[in-house]
């Protein structure tokens, strides 16, 4: 199981470090100097042969001033986020997908401090999960021996928090099947893994898979079933990396069909063979399939891609022909104007459960990132929610004002 060799090889790790004292490191933040006083102090005042309770001597994740990643490097292969399955828990797997929800990074308790009133004795409680129960009671030798009943109360400064962040990816359209609902996955982001994705990106994320224990009420409610999510260990982004199928090279026999001086009509015959004629309709097609350059000239953007409106009359398969876009790009998003809003093409604002803050999560256009968005009955669309998408034709961008 990967989730136990990570907590082995992170305690391995932990003993053949020298101590902290010993380290010579010059501090980083208050946390060091912190750690360091403490040490030096316990030496001083501590009695040979003492026995104390676990939970007031340093945890190791108090003093572990370093993180353990791992990475997959048994097979480069995939797996598709409906596959991840029961038999993938405490494993480590790698998927892709598009990011469609991010939200803000927030500090995350990972050691809680508390001092006692009584007696002053500090008690440490290692935090794993995302909610944890406050220890309350004293467990020192003196408030036990005095029976005093000493009360704990947190303190910020001793304690320790690393950052977190939840994404939210979705499977992209190549690896959902046909009539098929595209499947998402969660993702917890911890360290130095968060601020590596934003919404619209294609990312590959290697992490463990978890399920998520809910407390109280949430957990009673759902019985024997159980959240799950992706710890994850390595985030790569797919932007600017093309798929494994595109990256192989060209035989001599397929360079010498593109020499021909037919093989831009034989290309666009064989976009959507069932449909007959229209032929000028499938070259504009595969023009907007292929792309453009952007040409950057003094650090200026220039638009490469091109924008199709099909009009007709009724019966012309204009539709057929998107649906078979749809189907034929690597990316894509199929909607249409009669259902769709302009925060529905875009982006929304929402809260986020777990923070209670408000976060975006990205629409259909957002989705369609580096690939294609059709969308069909475009004149059935709302005059306002039309609007909403001239930015994104013109600029390839979305602005979001709240």
């Amino acid at each position: 199981m990967a989730r136990r060799d990570y907590e082995k090889d992170r305690d391995i790790v932990f003993e053949i470090l020298p101590s902290f004292v010993q380290r010579g490191v010059i501090a980083k933040d208050a946390l060091d100097v912190y750690i360091e006083h403490r040490v030096m102090m316990e030496n001083r005042i501590r009695q040979p042969n003492e026995q104390r309770d676990a939970r007031n001597k340093f945890p190791p994740e108090l003093m572990r001033r370093y993180e353990i990643y791992f990475k997959d490097l048994s097979s480069n292969k995939n797996v598709p986020i409906r596959e991840v399955k029961a038999e993938h828990i405490g494993k480590l797997v790698t998927v892709r997908g598009i990011v469609t929800r991010c939200t803000e990074v927030k500090p995350m308790m990972c050691v809680a401090t508390y001092t006692c009133d009584q007696c002053g004795a500090e008690t440490y409680q290692p935090v794993s999960s995302l909610s944890f129960m406050p220890v309350i009671m004293c467990p020192s030798d003196d408030c036990r021996i005095n029976k005093s009943g000493g009360r704990l109360y947190m303190q910020t400064r001793g304690s320790k928090f690393i950052k977190f962040q939840e994404i939210k990816i979705q499977e992209h359209s190549d690896q959902v099947p046909v009539g098929h609902i595209p499947r998402t996955l969660t993702i917890f982001c911890r360290g130095e893994v968060t601020r590596q994705a934003l919404p619209g990106d294609h990312i590959a994320v290697t992490g463990i898979f978890l399920p998520l224990i809910r407390q109280g009420f949430k957990q009673i409610s759902g019985g024997l079933l159980s959240e799950t999510y992706l710890e994850a260990h390595g985030i790569v982004s797919l932007n600017k990396i093309d798929d494994k199928g595109s990256q192989n090279p060209l035989t001599p026999e397929e360079l010498a069909t593109l020499t021909e001086d037919d093989f831009y009509t034989k290309l666009a015959v064989s976009l959507a063979p069932e449909i007959y004629g229209h032929l000028d309709v499938k070259k504009a097609l595969l023009l907007l399939l292929v792309g453009g350059v952007d040409r950057r000239p003094d650090g200026m953007k220039i638009r490469g891609n091109i924008n199709i409106c099909l009009m007709g009359d009724p019966g012309v398969a204009k539709s057929q022909l998107l649906g078979y876009i749809n189907r034929l790009a690597p990316r894509s998003q199929y909607t249409t104007g009669r259902g769709s809003s302009g925060v529905g093409l875009t982006a929304s604002v929402m809260k986020d459960p777990l923070t209670g803050e408000m976060m975006l999560e990205g629409g259909a256009l957002v989705l369609a990132d580096q690939g294609v968005c059709c969308i069909d009955e475009f004149d059935k669309m709302a005059d306002v929610d039309r609007t909403a998408i001239h930015e994104v034709m013109e600029q390839q961008t979305i602005s979001i004002a709240k």
